[in-house]
């Protein structure tokens, strides 16, 4: 008997063939939208969290009473911290930098060649040994200005060769050293040996092996330091990026809200055509009626056409959907490699279902007044 009926629903949609395409259109724009605002903002919350992933076991420590970090609180940081964290001092300056053509601001990094290699990952050429006079540089700075290995630039008054390129890091809360130089220790104090930035540090990078270990690390800095005044503040990226994450979820749920106003909108198209169905079937409705369908015979068809209004128009935009989804990355990120992530694929199914559920219930209200009809007025209706 159902069958029956899923035919006479396919039959009333093909009688209408330009409205029903009108419905499925609504919908399959509705889940394109729904889909590819979805992506966006997952690929968004996936880039932020694979840039600071390997960020995410790691303190910042900054002065706070004193304009910069001493030896001595550098070795008081190193007590707190334990046996199993690495405490990486960074001394940090801006300065003009002459590339030939031109001369840019840029950030110059301080580091002990040991840090060196915890921090940082060389594309080409050799790291730096203690004391060395060259230069690491980042990876847009490179590429910006066509350097290469073996070539020289000026920082201040002092020209340095570039010992190696260092590979694409991205954004980060402790160092970006993408478009920074970054110099040895001991060949930033000669660099700036005047300048009252050489002699102390302004940060500290505290490295902690373990990630459930950072809160107690934390807390063992804090104590040590701030007993009597707070000399310094702790800085923690995992907490740091859990409040990012959070952020980046309600962005990707408004995304998600916002795609499903077109959907809402195509409901309400739906609900517009099968209105429009049940009166222009009033008289049918009552000769089925009269013969002996039930109620819920008729409800049971009306449902079926929404059904199929609703699952063709998902079916085609959950396919189109990933076009949508590699353009709108391609033009909001510049790449789509999160596109086939199994989180971007949910949000297609999401907008599939969404589609569906969208449909079937534009369509209860006209298929419980077509059931409701009473079948002696219906017969009469022209």
């Amino acid at each position: 008997m159902r069958a029956v009926f899923l035919r006479f629903a396919l039959r009333n949609l093909a009688r209408h063939k330009f409205r029903s395409t009108l419905a499925v259109i609504g919908i399959v724009i509705g889940v394109i939208a729904i889909s590819s605002l979805g992506i966006l903002g997952n690929s968004i919350k996936l880039s932020f969290s694979e840039a600071f992933s390997a960020v995410g076991n790691e303190l910042v420590v900054h002065p706070k009473s004193e304009s910069t970090i001493s030896e001595k609180v550098l070795r008081e940081v190193e007590r707190a911290s334990g046996a199993g964290s690495e405490v990486i001092p960074v001394r940090q300056r801006t300065e003009l930098v002459d590339f030939g053509a031109e001369k840019k601001p840029v950030v110059v990094y301080g580091l002990r060649s040991e840090d060196i290699p915890l921090l940082l990952e060389l594309e080409e050429g050799r790291l730096l040994k203690r004391g060395s006079s060259n230069c690491l540089l980042g990876s847009e700075i490179a590429e910006e200005h066509d350097l290469n290995v073996g070539e020289r630039l000026r920082v201040g008054t002092q020209e340095l060769r570039i010992a190696g390129i260092l590979k694409e890091r991205g954004l980060g809360f402790d160092i970006n050293p993408d478009y920074a130089v970054v110099v040895e220790a001991k060949a930033f104090v000669r660099l700036f040996n005047s300048s009252h930035s050489a002699e102390g540090y302004n940060f500290l990078i505290v490295r902690v092996n373990r990630l459930k270990d950072v809160e107690r690390v934390k807390s063992a800095i804090e104590s040590r330091l701030n007993k009597r005044e707070k000399r310094v503040s702790v800085l923690d990226l995992k907490r740091l990026m859990e409040s990012f994450n959070e952020a980046f979820a309600k962005i990707s749920t408004f995304l998600l809200g916002i795609g499903a106003v077109s959907l809402l909108v195509a409901g309400v198209s739906i609900l517009n055509v099968m209105m429009m169905s049940v009166v222009e079937r009033t008289k049918e409705i009552g000769i089925m009626r009269a013969i002996g369908t039930s109620r819920a015979g008729v409800l049971r068809m009306f449902l079926y056409e929404s059904l199929l209004l609703g699952f063709a128009g998902s079916a085609i935009g959950g396919v189109l959907s990933f076009g949508g989804g590699f353009l709108i990355l391609s033009f909001w990120m510049q790449q789509t490699s999160y596109l086939l992530a199994p989180s971007s694929i949910l949000c297609i199914f999401f907008g599939i279902a969404f589609g569906i559920a969208t449909s079937v219930l534009s369509g209860l209200y006209p298929a419980w007044r077509a059931s409701t009809l009473n079948p002696i007025e219906a017969l009469r209706h022209e």
